[in-house]
């Protein structure tokens, strides 16, 4: 049910708030009832038709969409997180149209940047280009029991938490036999621009690491709760075809509903937001948009974004409906709740989670 093969769209208009022997015997046994034997076999095949068997190897679920067809090697495995620059210059990125969830967060200077998760961490992409790490992000990695990938921090707050937590984590600054310099960027991107995470080299410096691969005792089921697959829904309370997340005046994330596919198409900042190397614009099933306190800390520059919960909008199959959100711990994770407080239930798929500011605008429409 993936996605991911959406082409490059030119930009929408504003929007508003997928032989037999031939000597004969004596029948030893009573005569087959035809009639009954083709009917017994068309119905066989057409039970076989409506199930399709998985390919040998691929009868799991992916753990953070909810789709079948997962590698059963990594049935368990703890997933990768990597932080991907979003500013406008570095555009685009790539590797991102291949994560299961993409976090997209305010970080100075009213940018914002994304964290690429992939559930499998044999099978991540290399992913261009890696930027450094605000404390907030290892915090959400935890309450997932990723492997956290960037590329140096503020040395500040976000250096404290990585050390504080103990979080496993790999860095660009030190781990340079998977992050790299892209020399076909170099000619047209700024040095920060370039830099990447050699996707097939992880399996191998993770082990080297010692870092642990089965996921924890808390996170060995499903990420969200999902509906069964095949079973898609539509939030009742409001119509959502067009949605403009306002993360600042110059950053803002537009998703545009597409009947077809059923998935949200993403704009950046009003053009559409593409993966470098597949061409494709991004797409997802679920659009999560959770609100919160986010304020700038005493430095007059890094900012305080507070993860213990809040509101905000579940968006999926052309409808939205009012969540609430909460984070019990840095180790916990996001849980998600209706507005009659039971846990949400979502539709199977790749999903996009914004997290902004309670003060900023979300229009949806």
């Amino acid at each position: 049910m993936k996605f991911k093969k959406i082409c490059f769209m030119a930009a929408a208009a504003a929007v508003v708030f997928t032989a037999g022997c031939s000597k004969k015997e004596p029948l030893s046994e009573p005569p087959v009832n035809t009639e009954a034997a083709v009917t017994e076999a068309s119905e066989t095949e057409t039970e076989a038709a409506a199930e399709p068997s998985q390919p040998e190897g691929f009868s799991g679920i992916n753990p953070l969409t909810g789709e079948s067809g997962y590698k059963d090697s990594a049935d368990g495995k703890r997933p990768v997180a990597v932080m991907v620059n979003n500013l406008a210059a570095a555009l685009p990125q790539y590797g991102i149209e291949q994560a299961d969830i993409i976090y997209e967060l305010p970080v100075e200077g009213g940018i914002t940047r994304l964290m690429a998760v992939y559930a499998d961490y044999t099978s991540v992409p290399d992913v261009c280009s890696v930027r450094s790490c605000r404390y907030y992000y290892p915090l959400l990695c935890l309450g997932m029991d990723a492997i956290y990938c960037h590329w140096g921090s503020d040395q500040t707050i976000a250096l404290e938490t990585l050390n504080r937590t103990g979080i496993d984590h790999l860095d660009g600054a030190y781990d340079s036999n998977i992050f790299l310099r892209d020399e076909a960027r170099a000619a047209s991107y700024a040095s920060e621009h370039t830099g990447y995470l050699k996707g097939s080299e992880l399996p191998a410096v993770i082990e080297a690491k010692g870092f642990r691969t089965d996921r924890n005792e808390n996170n060995q089921g499903l990420y969200f709760n999902f509906a069964p697959e095949g079973e898609k829904a539509a939030p009742a309370e409001m119509t959502a075809d067009n949605v403009i997340v306002n993360f600042s005046d110059t950053y803002f994330s537009t998703f545009q509903y597409d009947e077809q596919s059923g998935a949200y198409l993403k704009f950046h900042s009003g053009n559409p937001h593409v993966d470098g190397v597949t061409g494709n614009q991004l797409g997802f099933e679920n659009v999560l948009i959770l609100q919160t306190n986010v304020y700038l800390r005493d430095n007059g520059y890094l900012l305080d974004v507070e993860l213990s919960g809040g509101t905000g909008y579940y968006i999926s199959n052309g409808g939205a409906q009012s969540i609430t959100w909460e984070k019990n711990g840095e180790s916990m994770p996001i849980q998600l709740y209706a507005a009659d407080g039971n846990p949400l239930l979502m539709n199977v798929g790749e999903s996009y989670i914004g997290i902004i500011g309670s003060e900023k605008t979300i229009s949806i429409s």
